[in-house]
């Protein structure tokens, strides 16, 4: 069994997989008369490539299990997908270069204010929070073809915090 340890999610150690969207560190523009602060491109959106469109949704996770037991993963080829919590709690990400290879495993310890736009083709396990009725604002592509690839492995790795 393989053990993947969990380290603090950043732009620069996300950056091979996507974007983090967080506020810390970004320039915002003032607009309604002073009464609200607007932070642009915090993220980039790929999703409109052979006829795709942009899919906004609300996802409500259930708490898993820790230390949790990995035998798959997916990817989106045709689309990013950006995960963005909606509570102030953390939660987990985990990515990986190629499925079958263990040492390019990586996971990340999210707060509740960072969310993570994973780039189209990046392998990533499903939402991992930490606690029951979990609400995420989930960005990412409908339309036509398919979006949705999975690896199966039968040695299972170990996620720890």
């Amino acid at each position: 069994m393989i053990h993947i340890k969990s380290e603090k999610l950043t732009a620069d150690a996300f950056a091979p997989f996507g974007d983090v969207i967080e506020l810390e560190g970004k320039h915002a523009k003032t607009i309604n008369d002073g009464f609200a602060r607007r932070f642009d491109k915090l993220a980039k959106i790929d999703v409109t490539s052979d006829g795709g469109e942009i899919n906004v949704s609300l996802f409500m996770a259930k708490r898993r299990q820790l230390p949790l037991k990995i035998s798959m993963m997916e990817r989106h080829p045709l689309g990013s997908q950006l995960f963005y919590p909606l509570q102030e709690e953390f939660w987990l990400v985990l990515v990986c270069a190629d499925p079958q290879s263990p040492t390019s495993f990586r996971a990340f310890t999210a707060t509740g204010l960072q969310g993570v736009n994973f780039a189209r083709n990046t392998w990533h396990f499903p939402l991992i929070v930490l606690n029951d009725a979990s609400r995420f604002m989930v960005i990412d592509r409908a339309g036509p073809g398919n979006n949705l690839e999975e690896a199966s492995f039968t040695v299972p790795m170990v996620l720890e915090i």
